[in-house]
């Protein structure tokens, strides 16, 4: 990320960072190098660096540019899923033995990727209120801890962390902060510059936008563990396709004044749910009611999309909201311009259950899309009805 860029605001730089017209024909749009391997001028010769599209992609590089400069990140990677991205990550620094430490209340993927996936190959876990900084710093205070991993918001339940907090508790004890900022996205939080060392993204969700794409992403402070993740991004190939980031890229262009609407529609249709009869909870970290409101105002510059709430009727209130609605798609994922209604609980969190990590029956979470936010309530009125 070059000084200029450091100085631009975030929607000049979702537009322009890393991507220059093109010098041979003048494209003001990056082209797409849909190719898997390069002329090289002779044995060894390589032009700008590429020999094979695992290894490199100018289409990929450009939005890993992009990726970096607007989470003010020293290097971004691109991978085939959010998973993927994870996967990455926790085997370039963890070794059989060590300790991942999780929020209490973290992804239903994450939590199987670990718990299922790397447990059985030496990985250690252990949940944590992450709000709890003295539960923290002693889950993080053996030697093996190599991680805190934390999701804020997170989801579905919307907790909020104290960034900067659990920096100085993880770096106390040498160990990395990683923080998944998929449901706020670089535009309304941006957790390097708070201290933490790695984000990840789900690119799938906001970053894309669009429902069309799945993708992931790692972007780093560092610039050693960014060479270390590159060199095991190529090793172990799960990179995002050529075609996946230039969809992720032209969203990018995006992303500021979508999340202005999806953050003002969600925060009204959080303000209408509270004063509903058949609702008993609203999760929504813009709501002053929210136990992390204060945390959220000071790290945030939005509240975002994402809301979830408990309903008085128990899990079969929840489920008859997700089949009566129509605005609001009964789908997994989120982040998209259209509104999506699921149950965590048998949908995406079903992964956790009975675990420590498990949620609540009664729970439904909203991804509030960008639509006209009268037809979303008249929605949700006909339905909670």
């Amino acid at each position: 990320m070059s000084s200029r860029e450091v100085g631009q605001g975030f929607n000049t730089r979702a537009i322009h960072a890393g991507q220059e017209p093109d010098p041979a024909t003048g494209a003001v749009i990056p082209p797409l190098h849909l190719t898997t391997t390069y002329k090289q001028d002779g044995v060894g010769g390589l032009r700008g660096g590429y020999e094979y599209s695992r290894s490199a992609n100018p289409t990929r590089d450009t939005l890993q540019t992009a990726l970096a400069a607007l989470e003010q990140g020293s290097r971004g990677l691109a991978f085939a899923s959010g998973l993927a991205a994870e996967d990455t990550l926790l085997r370039t620094v963890c070794r059989p033995g060590d300790r991942v430490v999780l929020g209490g209340d973290a992804y239903g993927g994450t939590y199987r990727l670990i718990s299922r996936v790397l447990e059985p190959w030496g990985i250690t876990h252990q949940p944590v209120d992450l709000n709890d900084l003295g539960a923290v710093r002693t889950a993080v205070a053996p030697a093996s801890t190599r991680v805190v991993w934390c999701e804020t918001p997170s989801n579905p339940l919307l907790n909020v962390s104290d960034i900067a907090a659990l920096a100085e508790v993880a770096h106390a004890s040498g160990t990395l902060l990683v923080v998944d900022n998929t449901f706020a996205s670089p535009y309304l939080q941006r957790p390097l510059t708070l201290g933490a060392d790695v984000v990840v993204h789900s690119t799938t969700k906001y970053l894309g936008g669009h429902s069309d794409v799945v993708g992931g992403a790692l972007v780093v402070a560092d610039d050693e563990l960014g060479e270390r993740l590159a060199y095991h991004q190529n090793a172990m190939g799960a990179v995002a396709g050529p075609f996946d980031s230039w969809l992720v890229l032209r969203s990018l262009k995006t992303l500021g004044v979508r999340m202005d609407r999806h953050s003002a529609n969600a925060g009204r249709i959080a303000e209408w749910l509270l004063e509903h009869p058949a609702v008993g909870a609203v999760l929504y970290p813009g709501l002053p009611e929210h136990r992390n409101h204060d945390v959220a105002a000071a790290q945030m510059s939005g509240f975002g999309g994402m809301l979830s709430l408990r309903l008085r009727g128990g899990e079969e209130a929840a489920l008859r909201l997700c089949e009566k609605t129509t605005l609001f798609t009964l789908a997994e994922s989120l982040g998209g311009v259209e509104s999506l209604i699921e149950h965590p609980h048998r949908m995406t969190h079903a992964s956790a259950a009975g675990s420590p990590l498990e949620v609540p029956a009664d729970l439904v979470r909203l991804s509030v899309g960008i639509e006209d936010v009268e037809d979303l309530l008249a929605d949700l009125e006909q339905a909670l009805a």
